[in-house]
């Protein structure tokens, strides 16, 4: 991968992770705001119920940055696009649609197969 490609992917990650962060931000001050106490049991439970869910997303989203900056340090360390398992060059395609991708098209394959089979 040349030098103006793992900028591209930096730029992609870099923005993703903003975009992330501020959803996270306006989720907390939006809690902060909503934090009503209702009389109606109801009521609470509704509220309760929607915050819970807010945060089970902003928790994904947490581990999401996570990934992200593992991703942007293996770009420093130029181990960017790899595979893990085999060490072959992770496409060009595959990683524009999933730039943290850390397994080639047939390990990932392979992955979900036993995936499957422990599930059963």
């Amino acid at each position: 991968m040349n030098k103006k490609q793992l900028e591209h992917f930096r730029r992609l990650l870099e923005g993703w992770k903003s975009e992330l962060g501020e959803d996270i931000d306006r989720t907390v001050h939006t809690m902060q705001d909503e934090a009503t106490v209702f009389a109606d049991p109801n009521d609470r439970a509704s509220q309760e119920s929607d915050m819970a869910l807010e945060l089970r997303n902003r928790d994904r989203e947490r581990k999401l940055i996570k990934k992200i900056d593992e991703t942007i340090a293996k770009i420093d360390a130029g181990d960017y696009g790899y595979c893990n398992t085999c060490g072959v060059e992770i496409g060009l395609n595959r990683l524009q649609a999933r730039p943290t991708a850390s397994l080639c098209i047939d390990c990932k394959q392979l992955e979900e197969m036993r995936e499957r089979q422990v599930a059963k």
